[in-house]
């Protein structure tokens, strides 16, 4: 992100090599386009910033949340419900659609919504982080509450960030069988979970910890929250 403003007014050309081709990249390209950038190739691997003088004002919708998106539809199937969640963009959730869907869950889409609806038991499936179009890292810890959940075995293995199972620790205390083996995860689904006091690491372990309660026996407390609203 940083890079994008640096490159756009400085003098000459700046080249991103090996850039971040998630969503959210190609529609900050497409905002500075609009104030005045020459910006080409977002959303790919090369990105080229030709500098230029002045930036002007603007009008812009920013991109669907997916990461919010994909927390909602695996909530329903933590919860056993149904969702519909309107102006979304499909594609950006695909890696999460197609998961959840070969797990059991009944996914339907149109051109900017998503509907979610448990109609039977899910089964566990495996997962790996990717950069995008690849599984998010983001979602990890969501869908590790619905693994948890399932009856028989699933894997996770994390290859974009390292240490990013702090919120392991926090979902065993709901009775979760978590072992963790270096960047890989292994889990054996529970029948239940029980209400605990747990505490937030980061924005997406409190995402998670709130759907573990959600469907957790009894009293849950979870603490940090303010990690919640950053």
């Amino acid at each position: 992100m940083w890079d994008f403003a640096i490159g756009v007014l400085a003098n000459g050309k700046t080249t991103i090599v090996n850039a971040a081709t998630e969503p959210e990249i190609e529609d900050l390209a497409n905002v500075l386009n609009k104030i005045g950038a020459k910006i080409t190739g977002a959303g790919t691997k090369k990105i080229v910033i030709e500098g230029v003088y002045k930036l002007y004002g603007f009008t812009h919708e920013v991109i669907p949340d997916r990461i919010e998106a994909a927390t909602y539809m695996i909530a329903a199937a933590i919860t056993k419900g149904d969702i519909t969640l309107k102006k979304v963009v499909p594609k950006h959730l695909k890696a999460v659609s197609d998961k959840l869907k070969q797990c059991g869950l009944c996914v339907k889409e149109t051109e900017n919504t998503i509907s979610a609806k448990w109609i039977k038991n899910l089964k566990p499936h495996d997962m790996e982080t990717e950069v995008y179009p690849g599984f998010p890292t983001d979602v990890q810890a969501q869908w590790m509450v619905l693994m948890c959940l399932l009856n028989g075995n699933a894997r996770i293995e994390e290859n974009i960030f390292e240490n990013r199972f702090m919120h392991v620790s926090e979902l065993q205390r709901f009775g979760d069988d978590i072992t963790i083996d270096g960047k890989v995860v292994n889990i054996k689904g529970v029948k239940k979970f029980s209400g605990a006091p747990v505490m937030v690491s980061d924005l997406r372990a409190g995402a998670a910890l709130i759907l573990a309660g959600l469907v957790a026996e009894g009293k849950t407390v979870v603490s940090r929250i303010d990690l919640l609203h950053n």
